[in-house]
């Protein structure tokens, strides 16, 4: 029997560093988890009724593999109140299985064998795997605390080649919390026309953003034709489970992208489609979980520097990236002693990307009672650690 029957690409990557410990928390009786970024939130009753009511009136059939034409018409509505870019809802946006599916069709659509394919780290443990997986070269931009983790323009400069096929986006930032300026983006868009490049941009965060206001890139000047702009219901409406994306942009790269999905996926659920639906025309119960986050935010910061942990105060998403230099211990070490002394979830920085070791990202998608007791467990847990006392309230 032949060895060597696993793919090379796939046999040389490692697990998901975020499941492992999750999956190790699911078993440990009493364990705190800031470790998934899920919504700890319900979906909202609305949302859930209607896919109850759709489900009672017989919905239950394949929709079109581009998606309901009515909520490709919700969503098209949706990006040019928010944003005042205007997608085509034939053509030019489709409905996926969660962002993750838009992210990987929009690599398989793109990317040639060979292509580089420009991402920043830290950055969600997806991106890296999924450009190998559609044969494309990974090419890391570093991003420094000192810079609150933007991806500068210069920066992205010094990585492009002759190779370079795409760039890759993600602000408001999973694991930091960082959120990039409208100049910010502007300056990367000039490097984006100068060498003709496409962007993926992930703005599935970008309802949670708690400072200024969240700039969708293909709003910028000629970026919309350049940027395949990819978003979902999993975050701000507290949907994980109902995996539903979607992506718009150039309808020839869309069309592109549907005929992946076809035959990789037909269509998504009608029932997360019929509740996305619902989702988009209720929006009252998104402002309150955002406001929620936002004191969460505060809590989690003041309470980690409170314990001794420098820690960039985010601007978006729902996650903290405190430094745990000071300790002396690596960020997984960190994040396994941790989860085995005080039974508290954390993740290493280091699983997401090089630049990530030092950090460990702590979720405050969880209960400010569980916020609490997870900072007065890490507490103790540095006391012993580092030998010095830490007083927290």
């Amino acid at each position: 029997m032949k060895s060597d029957r696993v793919a090379d690409r796939v046999k040389g990557l490692k697990g998901s560093g975020i499941r492992e410990f999750f999956d190790i928390a699911q078993q440990m009786e009493g364990a705190i988890s800031l470790g998934v970024g899920e919504p700890d939130f319900v979906t909202p009753w609305s949302i859930r009724e209607a896919c109850i009511f759709s489900l009672e009136k017989g919905y239950t059939s394949y929709t079109s593999n581009w998606g309901m034409l009515e909520l490709r018409e919700m969503v098209s509505d949706k990006i040019y109140k928010d944003d005042s870019v205007y997608y085509e809802p034939e053509g030019e946006i489709l409905i996926t299985t969660g962002v993750s599916e838009a992210f990987d069709l929009a690599l398989r659509a793109l990317v040639n064998p060979g292509d580089e394919v420009v991402l920043h780290e830290p950055s969600y443990v997806s991106y890296k795997p999924c450009t190998v997986f559609a044969a494309g070269t990974p090419v890391c931009v570093d991003t420094e605390v000192k810079d609150e983790f933007k991806l500068r323009a210069e920066k992205l400069e010094e990585k492009i080649t002759e190779h370079t096929k795409a760039v890759i986006l993600s602000y408001p930032n999973n694991p930091t919390g960082a959120t990039l300026s409208r100049k910010d983006l502007e300056e990367i868009a000039d490097v984006v026309i100068e060498h003709d490049l496409l962007v993926i941009s992930d703005e599935v965060y970008g309802k949670l953003t708690y400072e200024g206001r969240h700039t969708c890139f293909s709003s910028l000047n000629g970026m919309k034709d350049r940027t395949i702009l990819l978003n979902g219901f999993s975050k701000a409406y507290a949907m994980t489970g109902w995996r539903l994306g979607y992506a718009a942009g150039n309808k020839e790269i869309i069309e592109a992208m549907m005929k992946i999905h076809q035959y990789i996926m037909l269509c998504a659920p009608i029932t997360a489609q019929m509740a996305a639906m619902e989702a988009l025309r209720t929006n009252d119960e998104v402002e309150r979980m955002v406001s929620e986050y936002n004191r969460r935010r505060r809590l989690m910061v003041e309470g980690l520097r409170e314990i001794g942990l420098s820690c960039f105060e985010p601007k978006g998403a729902f996650y903290t990236f405190p430094s745990i230099e000071n300790t002396g211990l690596s960020s997984e070490e960190f994040a396994k002693r941790l989860l085995l002394e005080e039974k508290v979830v954390v993740i290493p920085g280091s699983v997401f990307g090089a630049s990530g070791e030092g950090f460990i990202r702590c979720s405050y998608a969880v209960s400010q009672y569980e916020i609490k007791k997870a900072l007065e467990r890490m507490g103790k847990f540095l006391e012993r650690h580092r030998g010095k006392k830490w007083d927290y309230h």
